[in-house]
């Protein structure tokens, strides 16, 4: 009977042992693999500090300028690739740069009562280039008579491009305020202004002989 007693005692303190020694190697173990962790970051971490991940936006694109020498080249409206990017004297300058995906673009530019400017360029990721516009009166066009009527337009944004009868005729601050209309000549036509982010304003009008009016507009932003 006592030489089992003392077996029973001698049996616990070895599989006390036992474990005392496997959770000092599992301790060891998971030191290792948290000291290894620490060593080598993750992936999303490297990608996130990596500067070369993210360049700055310039060195992704190319830069272009506007220049012009009179008010009329100045107020004339610019196209990019189809898209109304607003007009020439908002562009010029350092502070209005419009800055492009690498590769081949054009350019158009438009006034009423002058030719449209056409250019392609090749815009290259990190550099500038410059646009000199250039305007040259059309012979061709038609200007209302005597009998015209007196259109008064409040368009917001007053940067919006407007159109009449599909030709672009100026943008919203050229024909508000006191000072400020459209002639148009008498009959039907097909008024429509439009900037990029809002919805398209479109209406057919008809004025009368001499008649004065006044019409207010507010684009809608497109939500896209």
């Amino acid at each position: 009977m006592r030489r089992l007693i003392l077996a029973i005692p001698l049996a616990f303190l070895f599989v006390g042992s036992l474990r005392l020694e496997l959770s000092a190697e599992t301790r060891a173990e998971r030191g290792r693999e948290s000291a290894a962790a620490s060593a080598t970051p993750s992936k999303a971490a490297s990608i996130t500090e990596s500067p070369a991940a993210f360049p700055p936006q310039e060195q992704q694109t190319g830069e272009v300028l506007f220049t012009a020498d009179n008010a009329q080249e100045r107020d004339s409206g610019v196209w990019i690739d189809g898209k109304y990017f607003g007009y020439v004297k908002e562009l010029m300058g350092k502070k209005k740069r419009v800055l492009l995906a690498p590769g081949e673009h054009e350019i158009s530019i438009r006034q009423d009562g002058y030719k449209d400017f056409e250019k392609k360029i090749v815009v290259a990721a990190g550099q500038s280039q410059t646009v000199d516009v250039v305007m040259e009166e059309n012979p061709k066009s038609i200007y209302p008579g005597a009998d015209a009527a007196e259109l008064r337009l409040d368009i917001q944004p007053k940067r919006a491009a407007v159109f009449l009868d599909d030709a672009y005729v100026g943008h919203g601050g050229d024909f508000g305020g006191r000072f400020h209309s459209m002639l148009v000549s008498p009959g039907k036509h097909r008024l429509k202004v439009t900037l990029a982010g809002y919805r398209d304003y479109e209406m057919e009008i008809s004025p009368a002989a001499s008649e004065k009016s006044r019409m207010k507009i507010v684009l809608e932003k497109s939500g896209s």
